[in-house]
């Protein structure tokens, strides 16, 4: 069992920053950690995934080079670091955890096994 909770949403402009909290618990070490966001009338698209061993950070193409994905074992925390943040951000962003059996599908979000309840991200123009 994993337990997450998301935080660090808010409103912000267009070009802003903002970075996500994700607060994990239980079985973390053996499952990578993942962010989706779902947009009014739109399904959940993944957004970047790490492992909680290590890794290479993985990210979809409409972040790249705005959004880091990083992680505190310390604190089992990851963080999602969102920089240049444009209107198609606006979204609910889901932290999710996969099982590490389906490493290498980071992108899948059948692969992710539990959830967070969500945090709100709204960028405004």
């Amino acid at each position: 069992q994993v337990q997450l909770v998301e935080s660090g949403g808010e409103l912000v402009q267009v070009g802003g920053s903002l970075r996500l909290s994700c607060a994990a618990s239980g079985r973390i070490s053996e499952h990578a950690l993942g962010w989706f966001r779902q947009a009014p009338g739109k399904e959940r698209e993944f957004v970047s995934a790490i492992s909680w061993s290590g890794g290479t950070p993985y990210y979809a193409d409409s972040v790249k080079g705005r959004f880091t994905i990083s992680r505190d074992n310390a604190k089992n925390t990851v963080y999602l670091q969102m920089n240049s943040l444009e209107p198609e951000d606006t979204a609910v962003y889901y932290c999710a955890a996969q099982p590490q059996s389906y490493r290498g599908y980071y992108a899948n979000i059948r692969t992710y096994y539990y959830w967070g309840q969500g945090t709100q991200v709204t960028v405004s123009s």
